[in-house]
């Protein structure tokens, strides 16, 4: 398995996650051109939660990013009515970056390190309930959805859904992302879910 590659970065203020859908408007030049070149090549690019620092508009600074991100690939694009490319990427492997440098145009280029994926762990039965309630979850949230593979008897996959889905902080959102125990990310993902069901009834 190949194990570091160089990859087009893409810092964004959101955490993306293996197996899950991210929709995206893209405007700037250097990102026109990035996926772009990414979909004739069928390459990914990275997305890398923006820890602090410069816009990452600003294309003379270099912008300060968390280290784990994970790889993306277009799955859908659509030419917006205001001529704005509208794209969906798909959360592919998660990485590692290892360095970063900035090209002329200002697109961020990392050397990144491949991380295993989670290990293949069906549900545990006291975390089914989850399970269900993700499957209606998804099915009320529609196209987004529609062209994701669906897993709902593993772990992993389940963990991963519910921390894009439940509104966490990004903090917490990446904090999901970097644990690397499946049935970890369940039981601290649990407190939110049943305080969010809490919320609803009352």
């Amino acid at each position: 398995m190949l194990k570091s590659k160089a990859v087009p970065l893409f810092p964004l203020q959101t955490v993306l996650f293996p197996g899950g859908p991210l929709p995206l408007r893209v405007f700037e030049p250097r990102y026109l051109d990035m996926v772009s070149r990414c979909m004739k090549d069928s390459e990914p690019f990275g997305v890398l939660l923006i820890a602090d620092g410069p816009d990452v508009a600003d294309t003379d600074s270099v912008v300060r990013t968390q280290a784990i991100g994970t790889l993306a690939t277009v799955c859908d694009w659509y030419q917006g009515t205001d001529g704005l490319l509208g794209i969906t990427a798909l959360g592919k492997q998660r990485f590692r970056l290892e360095s970063m440098t900035r090209q002329d145009d200002g697109l961020n280029v990392g050397e990144v390190e491949l991380l295993e994926p989670d290990a293949n762990t069906p549900l545990p039965a006291q975390y089914s309930l989850m399970s269900e309630l993700l499957r209606a979850v998804i099915d009320d949230l529609g196209r987004l959805y529609a062209m994701i593979e669906k897993h709902y008897e593993d772990a992993s996959w389940v963990g991963f859904r519910f921390a894009e889905i439940l509104p966490l902080d990004l903090q917490r959102k990446q904090y999901c992302l970097e644990m690397d125990d499946p049935v970890a990310r369940l039981k601290f993902l649990q407190p939110f879910l049943r305080e969010v069901r809490e919320q609803q009834t009352q």
